[in-house]
């Protein structure tokens, strides 16, 4: 059986919005790539809306949904974080991370208010994004005399190898992505080329 190679992110920002009783909920879905970037994006909406009184949210990293988190920023906890993680869940999405910004109006919500008021918001930002669909691709770095260089170039133009970090001299290096589903393949071909070296990096 071939592994799930796919995911689905968001390609932009985009937003959301909902009031209930003078409050107003702002979400605001963002692609992301690492914690790093999670980081700076709530540096950067803690900055924008910096008269908000909370601001709550989930976040889902990896092709494998592998790493995520969630916040509620002083609302009572399960009322804002979770609701969020739940839209993301249901639009079946990971390196996206959203964030509900709120301005309090001055009527308490109550638990199963608050709760449908962050997942509203989210619903609507996420429902307004436009969603894509990326590949799980793996990395390898070959090492090769520059003898083997025409079985190596073959080999990359006839599967339609993406190349990048070439280094071609006495000693030749380059790196290379392909497809997650045809990972295993390709690395046996590359290792049948005689004094080729293949390091797997990463996954991504």
């Amino acid at each position: 059986m071939l592994f799930e190679d796919t995911y689905k992110t968001i390609k932009l920002r985009s937003e959301g919005i909902y009031k209930e009783k003078g409050s107003k909920f702002i979400a605001i879905a963002l692609p992301v790539c690492s914690e790093n970037d999670v980081k700076e994006a709530l540096a950067l909406l803690r900055k924008e809306f910096y008269d908000a009184r909370h601001h709550c949210y989930a976040y889902i990293l990896g092709f494998d949904k592998s790493a995520y988190r969630i916040n509620d920023d002083g609302e009572p906890s399960g009322t804002a974080g979770r609701p969020i993680h739940g839209q993301l869940m249901s639009k079946d999405l990971t390196n996206t991370l959203v964030v509900v910004v709120r301005y309090f109006g001055g009527t308490k919500l109550g638990v199963s208010g608050l709760i449908n008021a962050y997942k509203t918001a989210t619903k609507e930002a996420l429902e307004s994004a436009e969603i894509i669909e990326k590949i799980v691709c793996d990395i390898y770095e070959i090492s090769f005399d520059y003898l083997q260089m025409n079985d190596v170039m073959k080999l990359l133009k006839d599967e339609n190898l993406h190349q990048f970090e070439q280094a071609f001299e006495t000693a030749c290096s380059l790196k290379f992505t392909v497809r997650k589903n045809n990972s295993d393949r390709l690395y046996e071909a590359f290792r049948k080329i005689e004094g080729l070296k293949i390091k797997f990096l990463r996954t991504e």
